[in-house]
């Protein structure tokens, strides 16, 4: 008996491609909680929020209710292609790693 659990596991490769949409969509989805929370919560308790979530980082000054639609499009594009570039990276970093089966 081979007491080797490395040649007698086989470990799953990762698509690139579908970790990629993953991470973004996901990216998309965060980027439209944000939204959303800005648009219904009242300012100064979103800016005890992101303070919060950004470890006392003072957002108060940068904080931007009025956003035109021009720049929440741009945004929701960059959000998911950097979303898409890391889940794509992930995967194929990881995939370096996994022994080839067979």
């Amino acid at each position: 008996m081979d007491n080797n659990t490395h040649t007698t596991l086989s470990t799953a490769r990762l698509s690139p491609t579908r970790l990629g949409w993953a991470f973004g969509a996901t990216g998309v989805v965060f980027y439209l909680g944000c939204m959303l929370t800005m648009a219904i919560v009242p300012r100064e308790k979103v800016v005890v929020l992101f303070n919060g979530l950004l470890h006392g980082f003072n957002v108060d000054p940068i904080l931007k209710t009025g956003v035109p639609v021009g720049e929440v499009v741009l945004g929701l594009i960059s959000t998911f292609i950097l979303g898409w570039i890391a889940g794509v990276l992930i995967a194929g970093i990881y995939n370096l790693g996994v022994r080839k089966s067979g």
